[in-house]
């Protein structure tokens, strides 16, 4: 067996992030051979990746970033078990890498973001790897794009929860109001754009709940169907970006607050994501 240097075993670590005694454990399994080690790591990795699979994973990472005109963003969900994990600041900076790596190459869902290649390895076998490393549960959770002629990026205090905003329209003036429009998605949690982005199973859950508050309240059936209609109205007020109430002025919606920024701005598209 060859001799275990211990310039070896930093090496060894420092490529991989594990642990020393993993690291020389691994290099004296693979004789010395630091490629051979660094596959035996990637190995516990995928062994421990598959017993831990049914672990919960609610901490992490959430990263939101935009390319260097504005036009592209995405945010990723880096998942892990806790909290000590999450504020690793490897861990972060791994989470910042594969989001950039899906910026550049804009894969069309999560299962292509796993699939790209993170130096000689793909970025799911990075995640694996990971497991190994850290002893716990990783994931990339959640990946989302959106493309506009302007996307704003938010991140929340300690990385909990990520926003990008797509607007129709482009200028350097209208970079405050993008801000504002993806801080209030991160407070409010809006499910759609406007009313037309709201699925169709949602609209007639509302509907129905809204018939079964009235009836319960004792209201006639011929009335049922217009209280629910109001009640509907009152939900895409609550819960659609462009019509909530502005959380930094009570006197505008979202709508007439871009409005007052540009005659025509207005949101095309948004994704939130969160930790859990």
């Amino acid at each position: 067996m060859s001799k275990i240097s211990a310039a070896d075993v930093k090496k060894l670590r420092d490529l991989t992030g594990a642990g020393m005694m993993d690291c020389k454990k691994a290099l004296a399994e693979a004789n010395g051979d630091i490629e051979k080690a660094i596959e035996e790591l990637r190995k516990k990795g995928q062994k421990l990746s598959a017993k831990r699979a049914d672990r919960d994973a609610n901490e992490g990472v959430v990263i939101a970033i935009t390319n260097d005109d504005n036009t592209s963003g995405v945010v990723v969900r880096l998942s892990c078990e806790t909290d000590f994990v999450a504020k690793n600041e490897d861990f972060i900076n791994l989470g910042k890498t594969f989001a950039n790596i899906a910026l550049e190459n804009k894969p069309a869902d999560l299962a292509a973001l796993l699939a790209l290649p993170f130096e000689n390895i793909t970025v799911g076998e990075k995640v694996i790897e990971q497991v190994g490393v850290i002893g716990e549960k990783v994931e990339i959770s959640a990946y989302n794009l959106v493309e506009a002629a302007m996307v704003t990026p938010y991140i929340h205090a300690g990385y909990k929860a990520g926003v990008i905003v797509g607007f129709n329209k482009a200028s350097e003036g209208f970079e405050a109001a993008g801000k504002d429009v993806a801080m209030q998605v991160a407070a409010m949690a809006p499910i759609a754009v406007n009313e037309e982005g709201v699925d169709s199973s949602v609209i007639e859950k509302e509907i129905e709940i809204g018939k079964e508050q009235a009836r319960a309240e004792g209201k006639p059936e011929a009335m049922l169907e217009r209280i629910a209609e109001g009640k509907l109205k009152k939900f895409f007020k609550e819960r659609t970006l462009l019509n909530q109430v502005f959380v930094k002025d009570s006197k505008q919606t979202i709508a007439t607050y871009l409005q007052s920024v540009e005659k025509e701005l207005t949101v095309t598209d948004f994704k939130h994501v969160t930790l859990g």
